[in-house]
């Protein structure tokens, strides 16, 4: 989320991959410049920071250069069901270390969102019926960026057995129901953002609270710029079968962290 966001992560997650050994990384960056969208340069700064792949969601295209440079990047991936014709991939196939496949995805809810994205149940059966876990890849991870946490949940359980883990982003507060689903898929709500908690979603407070209160708008937006926390999850998967074996919430840093051990 914004300036705080990308320092976040361009801080903490070349000492995280390196300490916790993690042979695969996927950032979201769907709000990391200026809180809406992401440009070319921030995604090389996310991908040069360790990431090996970086998602985007309903604000894809926000930052306009995005158009072009997610056709010259395979390692960003909007949204499987944003719109017929859009540039880039919503899906890719990559290797992690040891020349282990991994399935990255994301697929955007249609529950309170702004506009109507197509169906993203179908969309994501033909790409799991596509890639199955222990045949052409050893782990897949789905993003799947919605408002209702309900379409988060049947998403999760919709993938079960079938994905190693989902993990929804999109509101920006971290829930706390990281667990592993019956068939062996890890699963969050949401891993929340890396951005500074003393705002409203990653957003200095003032602007955000004036309208609440009257009603009316005085100012634009902008992202809050005091210390971020990072966010996310971390997922072990069985090489095997390509379920999940741990899953832990990840807070790394700013305010969020001193609440205690994450």
């Amino acid at each position: 989320m914004g300036r705080a966001g990308r320092q976040a992560v361009a801080d903490h997650l070349p000492r995280l991959r390196q300490d916790w050994r993690l042979d695969f990384v996927v950032v979201n960056g769907e709000n990391a410049s200026n809180g809406a969208g992401l440009t070319g340069d921030h995604a090389k700064g996310i991908l040069a920071a360790g990431a090996d792949v970086v998602t985007l969601g309903d604000h894809a295209f926000d930052q306009k250069d995005m158009l072009q440079f997610i056709e010259t990047e395979p390692r960003i991936i909007r949204p499987v069901n944003f719109a017929k014709g859009a540039p880039g991939r919503g899906f890719g196939v990559f290797e992690a270390t040891q020349g282990r496949k991994v399935l990255v995805t994301q697929v955007l809810g249609q529950v309170f969102m702004k506009r109507a994205f197509e169906d993203p149940f179908s969309h994501m059966e033909a790409v799991l019926k596509r890639h199955p876990l222990g045949g052409l890849v050893q782990a897949s991870f789905v993003d799947v960026h919605c408002e209702a946490t309900s379409e988060k949940m049947a998403m999760g359980h919709w993938c079960d057995g079938r994905a190693s883990m989902v993990v929804g982003t999109h509101t920006h507060v971290p829930t706390a129901d990281a667990m592993i689903l019956p068939g062996g898929t890890a699963y969050l709500s949401d891993a929340g953002m890396c951005g500074d908690y003393d705002s409203v979603i990653g957003m200095d407070k003032a602007e955000p609270m004036r309208r609440f209160v009257t009603g009316m708008a005085k100012a634009r937006f902008s992202p809050s710029l005091g210390e971020a926390t990072l966010s996310g999850l971390y997922v072990e998967t069985d090489d095997r079968t390509g379920k999940a074996t741990r899953i832990e919430m990840v807070r790394q840093g700013g305010r969020l962290a001193q609440a205690g051990p994450a």
